[in-house]
């Protein structure tokens, strides 16, 4: 549609004059009359007085019009308006009689700006989960995923005040990397002008190159897992952020993680209290997440799993298969069923560390009283969100680093790089990585990742 379509289509003009104000400022604007230009979301009607709500990106007011504040022309204009329909008006602010912080705009003008071309896809009816993701460009705009959009910019945020507050450097992580240095089930390949690339899964050992360099750096971008998971947890993109301290050991590192959660949860009770209420966030659930978090040992997280094990076999009870319930044996990691029964013991995130080296990364350092174990550590959250930062102490001596790169059978050359980091100047170092998704997921209490991220791409999914 141009210009011209749109001031034809337009029931009067814009009065001079007259301040262009968005909704969350009306607050400021009470007893004045203004200009709001949105998108009508829904309109209901007496016969003699209109109302109609409108949303503007920052958020959404009840706009009233009666059949003699306006000329004959724009009341019926509004009588027919549909959903989506683009909008100016121009009316007067008013405070809600009966509800604080609330308020409404009595209408005196309307101008059409922009006519959906046909009828709405997405109704106030009920839709299928597939058909909202099919519409996913269309599905932002309502006020559940609006609402979550706003909290994911707001845990963005305080992730970078919380990192810059305390003197990091952000270090840009690259995205295309030259080799499968962990194997290539999990990572996405491509065509890098007629050389193999792979799309990163971490920024992690470049965090490390930079640490050596500025002391605290961190890398918050997208990461890629290929791995074929349907879960509730999974997406194939996502967002991570990663820290890297230099002289730093696990406990620091713990210490670092815990504070970063705190802040993110302290952050979103005192910014978000109205979306987490639009997503009927139980937000005493996120109260109690508070220093100091329980720390404990992978041995102490096994005892608790086959206690609940050893209570559902009393029971009678069977797994989903059939199978006889069994003790969880030691040495292996931890599923999302087994990280949920350690966190519900909790009222608030759970540090569970040094588990056995085997299941870990091969640059973890391993814990010196205790060869068989890592100075790693993962970070569940509470109410079944499971691990949301995962991480550790680096392995800095350059012999074991060797060993560990040997022994899991990866190809050395492709670490040479890595190594320099021991051979010239080695020192003690941790990090750790945050995923924005399952953070926002917990945060906003979201069943499922995929509404965690405004474009999706799962298993079966690469669309809109």
């Amino acid at each position: 549609m141009s210009t011209s379509d749109l001031q034809s289509s337009s029931a009067g003009s814009t009065p001079s004059g007259v301040s262009i104000v968005t909704i969350d400022s009306l607050a400021r604007n009470v007893g004045a009359t203004v200009v709001l230009r949105g998108w009508l979301y829904n309109r209901r009607s007496s016969g003699k007085v209109h109302f109609l709500e409108v949303r503007d990106g920052t958020g959404m007011v009840q706009c009233v019009m009666g059949k003699n504040d306006v000329d004959e022309a724009t009341f019926a204009a509004a009588d027919h308006l549909s959903q989506e329909t683009s909008v100016e008006i121009t009316g007067l602010v008013k405070a809600h009689p009966k509800r604080p912080n609330v308020f409404e705009v009595a209408a005196t003008g309307l101008r059409v700006l922009g006519k959906p071309s046909g009828e709405y896809p997405i109704s106030p009816k009920e839709h299928g989960t597939d058909f909202l993701m099919d519409n996913r460009h269309l599905w932002l705009r309502s006020k559940r995923q609006h609402a979550i959009l706003r909290v994911r910019h707001t845990i963005i945020r305080t992730i970078r005040d919380y990192f810059d507050g305390l003197g990091f450097t952000l270090v840009d992580a690259p995205i295309f990397t030259p080799n499968a240095c962990e194997g290539t089930s999990t990572l996405f390949e491509t065509d890098y002008h007629g050389d193999k690339a792979y799309l990163t899964q971490s920024g992690q050992l470049y965090m490390e190159a930079a640490a050596a360099a500025v002391g605290k750096a961190y890398c918050f971008g997208p990461t890629f897992r290929a791995e074929k998971s349907k879960t509730r947890r999974h997406l194939a993109e996502f967002w991570m952020v990663e820290p890297e301290v230099a002289f730093m050991d696990l406990d620091g590192d713990m210490d670092l993680a815990e504070g970063l959660l705190v802040a993110l949860a302290d952050r979103v009770l005192t910014e978000r209290r109205e979306e987490l209420a639009i997503l009927e966030r139980d937000t005493s659930k996120l109260e109690t997440v508070k220093r100091p978090f329980p720390r404990i040992r992978y041995d102490q997280a096994v005892a608790i799993i086959n206690e609940h094990r050893r209570e559902r076999r009393a029971k009678g009870e069977t797994n989903q298969d059939g199978s006889p319930v069994e003790d969880f044996p030691w040495g292996e990691d931890f599923g999302g069923e087994d990280e949920t029964v350690v966190s519900n013991r909790y009222d608030r995130p759970v540090m569970v560390h040094r588990y056995p080296a085997e299941v870990k990364a091969f640059y973890l350092k391993r814990d010196p009283e205790d060869a068989r174990l890592a100075l790693g550590v993962d970070v569940l959250a509470p109410e079944g969100y499971g691990e949301v930062i995962g991480g550790g102490q680096r392995e800095d001596d350059l012999a074991t680093l060797e060993a560990a790169i040997e022994h899991h059978k990866l190809p050395k050359e492709a670490f040479e790089w890595y190594l320099d980091l021991r051979r010239y100047g080695s020192f003690p170092h941790a990090g750790f990585g945050l995923g924005v998704e399952r953070s926002v997921a917990w945060l906003c209490g979201l069943p499922h990742v995929r509404e965690t991220i405004p474009f999706p791409r799962m298993l079966s999914r690469l669309a809109p």
